[in-house]
C-alpha cells in the first residue's frame, strides 16, 4: 500500500502579476514570498520525507519552488505532472487579478464545486478536478512505496479529507480502494467511515 505525503506549496506572492496586468495563468508564475520560504525549508527537514522515492510536483512556480527546496534537502528527484495543477478558477483563462479569483472561489465553495442545473460557470467543477488529480495518483501508486506530492490545497481537498491545509503543511495518508472500482485517498480518520459504509452495504 503506497504512502503519500501531500504537501501544500509555500505561500506565494501575487504582487508582481497583479501590478503588471497579468491575466489567467500568468498569475501562476508567482514565486514564494521571500520571508515565508523559511517555513518550506522547515518542512523539507521533516524526517518522514527521507523515506520517499519520488517527488511529484504541480508545474506551477509556487509548487515547483517548494518541491525544489524539498529535493535539495532530501536528494529526491522531482517529476512534473500537469494534471496535478491547481483548480481552474476560470476556464477561459482570462481572470484579471487575485480579487477576481477570490470571487470565483467563493462561488465554487457555495456550490460545493457543482454547477447548478442548466447553468454553467467559468470555474472547474470538483468532479473534473478530482478525476484529473486521481489520474496522477493512480499513475504512481503502484510504482513506489512512499511518494511526496507537492501541489495545491483545493486539488488535495478534492481527493481526501485534508482539511484547511496551511502553506508548506504536510498531510500523510495511505492509499485505499473504495467501492465500485473507483479509487480515493483515505486518512486514518476516514477508515472507520469506510468500514461503516462496507458493513451497511453488504
Amino acid at each position: 500500500m503506497a504512502k503519500f505525503y501531500l504537501i501544500r506549496h509555500g505561500e506565494p506572492d501575487y504582487t508582481y502579476g497583479d501590478t503588471h496586468g497579468f491575466i489567467g495563468h500568468g498569475h501562476d508564475l508567482a514565486p514564494l514570498k521571500q520571508d515565508k520560504i523559511k517555513y518550506v525549508i522547515e518542512t523539507s527537514k521533516d524526517p518522514r520525507l527521507k523515506n520517499a522515492q519520488i517527488i511529484v510536483s504541480s508545474p506551477y512556480t509556487r509548487a515547483l519552488q517548494t518541491a525544489s527546496i524539498i529535493s535539495k534537502e532530501t536528494g529526491i528527484d522531482i517529476v512534473i505532472e500537469p494534471d496535478i495543477r491547481e483548480w481552474q478558477p476560470d476556464l477561459t483563462y482570462q481572470y484579471k487579478n487575485s480579487d477576481e479569483l477570490k470571487t470565483y472561489y467563493k462561488d465554487y465553495i457555495e456550490n460545493n464545486g457543482v454547477y447548478t442545473k442548466n447553468e454553467k460557470r467559468n470555474w472547474e467543477t470538483k468532479e473534473h478536478l478530482q478525476t484529473k488529480v486521481m489520474s496522477v495518483i493512480d499513475k504512481y501508486k503502484n510504482k513506489y512505496d512512499t511518494i511526496i506530492v507537492v501541489a495545491h490545497k483545493i486539488a488535495f481537498q478534492s481527493i481526501c479529507d485534508c482539511g484547511d491545509m496551511k502553506p508548506a503543511e504536510i498531510f500523510e495518508t495511505t492509499f485505499w480502494f473504495s467501492l465500485y472500482n473507483h479509487f480515493k485517498l483515505f486518512s486514518a480518520k476516514n477508515i472507520a467511515h469506510l468500514f461503516h459504509l462496507v458493513y451497511n452495504t453488504f
